[in-house]
């Protein structure tokens, strides 16, 4: 973890103190031989899977080109795998997400934009809130003519525990500027992404 999420409020023997809390809630013993390292390994597991609070996606969208020969169409990265969680249960959010953009005079490595999804994935989440930030994140940093952002997603705090309702997936998108205002666009985005493949 880096040094910024060193000087958290909670330290690692507080967060590990808190996994053993948890333990002991659901009916467990701590100090059992299986269980004796598992808040280390439940606090390194969260350093990785929510590294997007030490991160600045915008960052990696600051490197760009400008030698593109004229390309002013539009690029589209698609089937970006992600892992998330649900701030409402902790549970885990799985999905792919689409991402697409008119440049105007400029465009960025590809995998930037993965590594701007990731940034926000690796948070607490809504899928809606995620679908938004990738989006505006792209548009405020980049200012291309149009961003379009589709996520397709699967929710296990919907699988596993309540409704109990497995191989559901939830889709939102979010479109700016040219994918909003031009229909054309927005559906030659939609068809590049295969939203109406299935």
């Amino acid at each position: 973890m880096s040094d910024e999420s060193k000087s958290r409020p909670v330290t690692r023997e507080q967060a590990e103190e808190a996994v053993r809390t948890l333990l002991l809630w659901a009916g467990e013993d701590p100090k059992r031989e299986g269980l004796l390292d598992t808040p280390k390994r439940v606090v390194k597991a969260y350093g990785d899977w929510f590294r997007g609070y030490d991160e600045d996606p915008a960052e990696y969208l600051r490197r760009t080109f400008e030698e593109v020969a004229g390309y002013d169409e539009m690029i589209v990265l698609r089937d970006i795998e992600f892992e998330s969680h649900c701030e409402h249960h902790m549970a885990p959010i799985i999905g792919r997400a689409h991402v697409g953009y008119v440049p105007t005079d400029r465009v960025v490595g590809i995998s930037k934009l993965a590594r701007v999804v990731d940034g926000f994935a690796r948070r607490f989440q809504v899928q809606e809130k995620l679908t938004a930030q990738i989006a505006h994140c792209i548009e405020d940093t980049l200012r291309p003519r149009g961003v379009g952002v589709v996520i397709d997603a699967s929710h296990e705090c919907m699988t596993t525990r309540g409704v109990h309702k497995r191989g559901v997936s939830m889709v939102t998108s979010q479109m700016l500027g040219s994918f909003r205002e031009d229909p054309r666009t927005r559906s030659e985005f939609l068809r590049f992404v295969g939203v109406d493949r299935r």
